[in-house]
């Protein structure tokens, strides 16, 4: 299967689990019926879904997180995830692709994320932030050697708050907490690819 075709198949798959995945309210017997989720649109602001992510936004450049904005979230949604990853890369111990950038508790109220997000777990706005290597937005570094990695963009609106510190466990198990902490609660997604290999 080709990388463009794994990307677009791992999509659809979180779409269909998170689906799956949600709960009905307490006190009911019957089985789970999945609730809707709409379907969003996110957007970079200097790039084209599936194009080449901007030198700047990589590790090699100024290592700047990239302006995005999102539309078509569901009314009275509580808060927003925002999830970066090399779906080419493995994580450190190889249980999952590489984290370049998690951000949940985003205010509900928002439609996008500004540009040149400064280090930190906790925000001024409540949200909380990670990526593999710290707390913060680690660019694309991926070699000039090799092929070219897919780094898939994906926004989700949640109907709740997701309860999970940004400092106190690896990186891993913080994205496994946030991760567990949004099954059932997924309201709307959006996604898109950015492509990058370092120049020779």
């Amino acid at each position: 299967m080709r990388i463009r075709e794994r990307s677009a198949l791992s999509i659809l798959l979180l779409v269909s689990a998170s689906a799956l995945a949600a709960q009905t309210p307490a006190g009911r017997g019957n089985a789970a019926r999945p609730r809707p989720i709409q379907i969003m649109t996110l957007a970079p602001s200097d790039w084209k879904d599936g194009a080449m992510l901007p030198e700047r936004h990589a590790q090699r450049g100024r290592d700047v997180s990239p302006a995005l904005t999102w539309s078509g979230g569901p009314s009275g949604a509580s808060s927003y995830v925002l999830l970066v990853h090399d779906i080419d890369a493995p994580s450190a111990g190889g249980a999952d692709d590489a984290l370049h950038w998690l951000v949940w508790n985003i205010p509900g109220s928002a439609t996008g994320i500004q540009e040149g997000v400064t280090a930190g777990g906790q925000r001024p706005d409540g949200s909380r932030q990670i990526s593999m290597s710290g707390p913060y937005y680690r660019g694309p570094a991926a070699p000039a050697t090799g092929p070219i990695h897919h780094y898939v963009f994906e926004v989700f609106a949640l109907d709740t708050l997701v309860n999970v510190p940004a400092v106190g466990a690896s990186p891993a198990d913080t994205r496994a907490a946030v991760r567990a902490a949004m099954t059932g609660h997924i309201r709307g997604k959006g996604s898109l690819v950015a492509l990058y290999r370092r120049n020779p």
